[in-house]
């Protein structure tokens, strides 16, 4: 019979102070025999390369394993090739041949490994070394299936111990990048990640792959899963699979970002089995440990002293190459898209302007939603007229937010623009600095609207000053939409739209409301809102920005 418990690699003496692990037990013991297997884990990377224990110190410490047990295996639960400028200029590649470096022999495709479309995600699983495994995936198409060398499973031999590994992709992958990429020149979907609406359809999947893993002959069955364990992933959490299925030892998850050294959840039959997730960033390292005796534990390494010198140096040339990408002209225009006036007043939190309304249309057109809301707080920069580069955009947007898509109705976006627009005055400025300025106005796509300053905000805050209700007369008027003709036509207040805005504002409650948190998400953070703005310029516009965004189009008027 299987032993299952915490591991907790913590040395006592200062000599042997090497790591340390979270856990609720001890044994310095554990890893040292030869018939130990090792799994070290990661996920959710998300390009911090050399942030926390870094890819440096993982190397590092799979070579000091290494010295105690021949059999270490190296995985990584997803979505390491997206978040950083690391990622985006390469294309993940960097990422890529990174972990090629360090040397993975699992990967499993996060949602955010689709950030740079599909032929590039086909692209990445080719370039790894690692072999990508995900059993839920399939491809439904005619053409080329970009993930034809994706396995649903792997069987690893340890001396006379096999242990089968099977991927497991989160079926929201589609509505957490842009579905687009998953569908053919037709508008079709054809890959399929075993959704359905109670999660049967994803439980039977994971469960013939186990069955076929164990018929192989396989001792343990590690699941590699991008699902996340919070109940909001309901019915396709890590949490739900577990209890769904049978014949599975242990999960190594991502996406949720949780820190889970070591969770004992019940199965279908009410058997045990352990999940363990390990945050973001390196901020850990995850090991599995099966010993030679049948006993199973999870723990998480949070520190690590020694760095892979090689791995440091691979590095420190990525970070070179990605400073010479970031220089690379990749857009021109022929006037400037400014956030200011020509006298230097910033008007991107009070006014319309030209770098704002570029935001807003990549927004829109990157999530293909009706309309598109950017609070002008996170305008940082303009773009300079001549030519443009990946560090000119990303200065626009350098907070890395993400991009999610919502169903709004006609009347909560009359309501958030009398939010957005309380402080606007007629006045742009007064005695040479910037006025009636409010971080959360929103620049706008496929909205117009009026602004009467003359008519004091009714808008009713609480005590957080948090939006509570609209009372006597708006002054946000004649509030137009973009119809599917390129017509604008009155906001129907009954209506249901399709809106793009960042996590910051749908999710999180920002800009002093909460009034989109529970709406119908559509789309959960695709992409960062630097990519989405890179992308729009880049593809959509080929580059050239001068002719669509020379001046504003009186979306907004203040009068």
């Amino acid at each position: 019979m299987k032993k299952y418990r915490q591991l907790a690699l913590v040395f006592g003496s200062v000599m042997m102070t090497v790591a340390s692990v979270s856990g609720c037990s001890s044994g310095a013991d554990q890893a040292q025999t030869q018939n130990d297997i090792i799994i070290l884990y990661t996920s959710d990377v998300h390009c911090g390369i050399d942030e926390n224990i870094g890819y440096a110190g993982l190397t590092s410490y799979k070579e000091w394993m290494l010295e105690k047990t021949p059999y270490v295996t190296l995985v990584d639960c997803g979505d390491a090739v997206q978040g950083e400028a690391v990622g985006i200029v390469s294309d993940g590649e960097y990422l890529v041949d990174l972990m090629n470096s360090v040397g993975y022999d699992l990967a499993v495709l996060g949602n955010h490994e689709f950030d740079y479309g599909m032929e590039q995600a086909g692209n990445l699983v080719e370039k790894s070394e690692a072999q990508y495994i995900g059993c839920n995936i399939t491809y439904t198409g005619d053409g080329e299936n970009e993930l034809k060398d994706v396995a649903p499973y792997e069987i690893i031999e340890y001396g006379d111990v096999s242990v089968g590994y099977i991927g497991v992709s989160t079926p929201y992958t589609i509505t957490s990048t842009r579905p687009t990429y998953f569908m053919d020149e037709n508008g079709d979907y054809v890959y399929d990640f075993a959704a359905g609406e109670d999660g049967e359809v994803l439980y039977n999947c994971v469960q013939e792959n186990v069955d076929a893993c164990r018929e192989a002959g396989a001792d343990y069955v590690v699941l590699l899963t991008h699902l996340g364990d919070s109940e909001g992933l309901a019915p396709y959490s890590a949490v739900n699979l577990i209890q769904s299925t049978t014949g599975v030892d242990v999960v190594l998850d991502g996406h949720a970002h949780s820190e889970i050294s070591c969770h004992v959840e019940k199965n279908k039959d009410g058997d045990e089995v352990l999940l363990s997730a390990v945050g973001t960033k390196l901020e850990n390292i995850g090991q599995l440990v099966i010993t030679g005796e049948g006993n199973i534990s999870t723990g998480l390494i949070s520190y690590y002293p020694d760095k892979d010198e090689e791995i440091t140096a691979n590095i420190e040339e990525i970070k070179a190459n990605c400073e010479t990408e970031l220089g690379k002209v990749v857009a021109h225009s022929d006037i400037a898209l400014a956030d200011s006036d020509e006298n230097g007043i910033r008007l991107v939190r009070n006014r319309e302007t030209t770098i704002g309304n570029l935001c807003a249309d990549a927004y829109r057109q990157m999530l293909g939603t009706d309309i598109a809301m950017v609070n002008g707080g996170g305008v940082r920069a303009s773009l300079p007229a001549g030519d443009i580069t990946y560090e000119d955009i990303i200065a626009v947007h350098p907070f890395g937010n993400t991009l999610c898509a919502v169903e709004v109705t006609g009347q909560e976006v009359m309501d958030f623009l009398e939010l957005a627009n309380r402080f606007v005055t007629a006045e742009t400025s007064v005695d040479g600095l910037a006025a009636g300025e409010n971080g959360g106005f929103q620049q706008v796509s496929g909205l117009k609207f009026t602004v009467d300053t003359s008519i004091p905000t009714p808008v009713v805050l609480d005590e957080n000053g948090m939006l509570t209700s609209i009372e006597g007369e708006r002054r946000v008027k004649d509030v137009m939409i973009l119809n599917d003709v390129g017509e604008y036509e009155p906001i129907d207040a009954e209506k249901t739209y399709t809106m793009t805005s960042t996590n910051y504002l749908i999710k999180q409650g920002g800009c002093d409301t909460d009034m989109f948190t529970d709406n119908v998400l559509l789309i959960d953070e695709a992409m960062a809102d630097y990519e989405a703005l890179i992308n729009y310029i880049t593809e959509t516009l080929d580059g050239q920005l001068g002719d669509l965004y020379s001046s504003t189009e009186g979306r907004i008027t203040i009068q």
